[in-house]
């Protein structure tokens, strides 16, 4: 294991053998700030790839050419747009082409597999989810068991971190799976927390479902571009992520979805249906009785957003150059260092505050984030910190959340962040 040193000299001879180092110049960074923006919030907003205004402009183009005849003949014709991205998007969460599809937002999809996927019968009702989930997949939730008429409080489980804790024992969320048995309909986690970075198990929490018989589904909001992901392998069931988090694919962006291969085609599967996901080769007859495309693509709704999936195909050509291999050996490196300048500062200045991070240490247990529990410290730390161009995320009481996405971040950054936060304590 490699020892680090919080030194700027350190740093830049780690950038300088970085294998993803001319990555960063692939991106804009904010320049709105006094002092050179250090950004550490690719777990909300991606930066944006210097490429996607050329990849916009082109459909914008095109558009202007040729009108409503740009579903055929633009250069990607946009009637089959999203199947540009299919391979790219599939390769990035560890899944076959089928399995996947980029369409809608992320919450709009979730409720769309979840109208599959959640089907309560007899006592089979309950869902099992973490608390402190993203209050959308919350909200979410909490509407599809209202929606079938049956009471939360009865059918929402949800798994907490222990008294005096943080972290959320997978022991505990196999243990209630089990104990739910075949009560249990569906389960439904974040594979990656948003609050404290934690990486969940989904392998052996997918396992743990189908044994009791439920269906298992992810929201992948920080896991996608961020986590090296096996879908496929693990046999997950449904999964959707954003993508404009580690995806950089701009605000609000186009979302993915996921639909294991064991239910490409089950035509019986109840869903709500639009038009694209119809038998592309019958689907201009529109004639009545849904017939659905076989894979994730059966689950669209409506004809492509055009201009929001060249941001994200944008995206997605960076991401293939770079390969996910490459992007998660110095998301564990980086990771690793900017904590190690972390507990540096933190040691220095003891007397004044101390830092707790609550994100797991070890690296299979995390991606690029690491949630700050900042004792002693209040509001004013943080914003102290973004006076001097950090941009990061607070979170109420006292967490500062940051993110060091290995794309565009440099350990540089990391040293940075440490001085920064050296002079926000004083």
């Amino acid at each position: 294991m490699m020892k680090f040193e919080n030194t700027r000299e350190f740093a830049q001879k780690l950038d300088k053998n970085d294998p993803l180092k001319s990555f960063r110049d692939k991106f804009y960074f904010p320049n709105f700030t006094k002092d050179e923006v250090v950004y550490f919030t690719g777990n909300s907003l991606g930066l944006q790839p210097k490429s996607t205004s050329d990849y916009i402009k082109e459909e914008l183009d095109a558009w202007a050419k040729y009108g409503v005849e740009g579903h055929f003949l633009a250069e990607k014709p946009w009637f089959s747009y999203h199947e540009f991205l299919t391979e790219k998007a599939a390769k990035i969460v560890g899944a076959i082409p089928e399995e996947v599809v980029i369409t809608h937002s992320l919450t709009t999809n979730l409720h769309l597999l979840m109208v599959s996927f959640y089907r309560p019968e007899g006592k089979r009702t309950k869902i099992i989810c973490e608390a402190k989930a993203f209050p959308s997949d919350q909200y979410a939730l909490e509407s599809q068991v209202k929606f079938h008429g049956l009471d939360l409080s009865e059918n929402l489980v949800e798994i907490a971190p222990r008294e005096g804790e943080h972290l959320i024992r997978e022991e505990d969320v196999l243990n209630k799976i089990a104990e739910v048995g075949d009560e249990l309909a569906m389960v439904m986690i974040g594979g990656v927390n948003y609050y404290t970075g934690q990486l969940f198990d989904m392998k052996s929490i997918t396992e743990a479902g189908h044994a009791v018989g439920a269906t298992v589904g992810f929201d992948l909001a920080h896991a996608a571009g961020n986590i090296n992901l096996k879908l496929h392998d693990w046999g997950v069931d449904f999964a959707a992520w954003c993508g404009y988090k580690y995806l950089n694919s701009s605000p609000g962006g186009v979302s993915g979805m996921f639909v294991h291969e064991r239910h490409a085609y089950n035509p019986e599967l109840p869903r709500f249906a639009g038009w694209w996901g119809y038998d592309k080769e019958t689907r201009s007859q529109m004639e009545p009785g849904f017939n659905p495309m076989r894979g994730a693509e059966g689950w669209q709704l409506s004809n492509a957003p055009i201009l929001g999936m060249a941001a994200h195909l944008a995206s997605l050509d960076i991401f293939e150059e770079a390969g996910m291999d490459r992007i998660g050996e110095k998301r564990d490196q980086i990771t690793a260092f900017l904590e190690a300048v972390i507990e540096d500062v933190s040691k220095k200045n003891s007397d004044r505050c101390t830092f707790e991070i609550i994100t797991p240490k070890d690296k299979t247990k995390r991606g690029a984030q690491l949630s700050i529990l900042a004792h002693g410290q209040g509001k004013a730390l943080f914003d102290a910190l973004t006076e001097q161009g950090v941009i990061a995320d607070w979170r109420e009481p006292n967490v500062i959340r940051i993110a060091p996405a290995p794309l565009y971040n440099s350990y540089e950054d990391c040293y940075r962040f440490g001085v920064c936060l050296e002079k926000a304590i004083q």
